[in-house]
């Protein structure tokens, strides 16, 4: 199978030669370090950060279960999303993926002049496997699935994912950015049994580490080499380094179940709200909705200082709002503008 993996992978990416470092043939960690003209005075960030991220690949090792080689540590999802595009896909190659989603996809697709084919939803938002493989071609290199899906909310049976990773003749993306608020298992151990699945997820949902951009990748060790090949060397900072590894000491698990209980109550309560037509069950930690007018509750929650994402000129989510869950008195103050929108007391 890692001949076939070789094939799909552009020519010129093949035979790259990577950026190296003499960092990367040095393995001790104290030295004189003469080599890569850094200023010698200590500030604690005067020195460049470890390119290869080999502590803090080891560190998540542990909690993921899965060997460092087979983790790739990014600025975000997002850029192992741009460096599927940039491995994978020449101009005139196209990609697939599920609609409505995470909207990078297509960005992506478009900064590397590359068509992306997108494939509608089913009826609730479930996944169209023969449609999906029906509008693949022979320069079909990448296949976007996003479980639990963004903005719906629905993870996919694994079943179906699994048969979309043995058919589709390309690389099968996997993004699993909100997999910690699922029931749902995640597929990342998977990547040693089918070598053209890349699982994606990030430190910036459940970790609570938005703002440092760490995403990872999980795949088979040559797709990882690939990917280390094509990144910038440095791309992640010494301090995102450095305060991933403190956060990732401490537990998430009590965080995580207050989310899941606030993303019941919400769902719970939502619907009594005369304009609500509907809340679609969720395994991420958001709620789409579906109003009467979104445009107008958007406009009325703004004036209450509250931010939602209005999604409804999205095609299927038509009149639909995605609605994060917060801390308890962040929800108290959504239901209370809610309960104020529907008594007509709008600012």
């Amino acid at each position: 199978m890692k001949t076939d993996i070789e094939a799909l992978v552009r020519p010129n990416i093949r035979t790259l030669c990577p950026y190296s470092t003499a960092r990367d043939e040095y393995k001790g960690s104290v030295g004189i370090f003469l080599d890569a003209n850094e200023s010698p005075y200590p500030t604690g960030y005067n020195r460049y950060p470890d390119p290869r991220q080999q502590a803090l690949k080891e560190q998540i090792s542990a909690i993921k279960g899965m060997p460092a080689a087979n983790i790739f540590l990014g600025n975000g999802s997002d850029e192992a999303i741009d460096l599927m595009f940039r491995i994978f896909c020449s101009p005139g190659e196209n990609a697939v993926a599920i609609s409505p989603s995470y909207g990078m996809y297509s960005v992506a697709a478009a900064i590397n002049d590359v068509e992306m084919r997108p494939v509608q939803l089913g009826e609730d938002f479930s996944l169209p496997v023969e449609e999906l493989l029906a509008a693949c071609d022979a320069k079909t290199k990448l296949l976007f699935l996003c479980s639990p899906n963004n903005p719906s909310g629905n993870a996919f049976a694994q079943e179906d994912l699994e048969f979309l990773i043995r058919e589709f003749r390309g690389i099968v993306v996997l993004d699993e950015a909100y997999a910690d608020f699922s029931s749902r298992e995640s597929l990342r151990s998977k990547v040693q049994e089918y070598p053209n699945l890349v699982v994606l997820q990030t430190l910036s949902k459940a970790w609570g580490l938005a703002g440092l951009r760490l995403g990872m990748a999980f795949a088979d060790e040559y797709i990882i080499r690939l990917m280390s090949a094509v990144k910038y060397p440095y791309n992640i900072s010494q301090a995102a380094l450095q305060l991933a590894s403190k956060a990732l000491s401490q537990p998430v698990g009590e965080r995580l179940e207050e989310i899941k209980a606030q993303r019941s109550r919400l769902f719970d309560a939502l619907p009594s709200f005369g304009f609500v037509r509907r809340v679609y069950p969720s395994e991420a930690n958001f709620l789409l909705v579906k109003v009467d007018d979104a445009d107008a509750l958007y406009n009325h929650l703004l004036s209450d200082g509250i931010i939602v994402r209005n999604r409804s000129r999205v095609k299927g989510c038509e009149g639909c709002l995605r609605i994060t869950v917060g801390l308890p008195e962040e929800n108290d103050k959504l239901l209370q503008s809610l309960d104020n929108y529907e008594k007509g007391n709008i600012r």
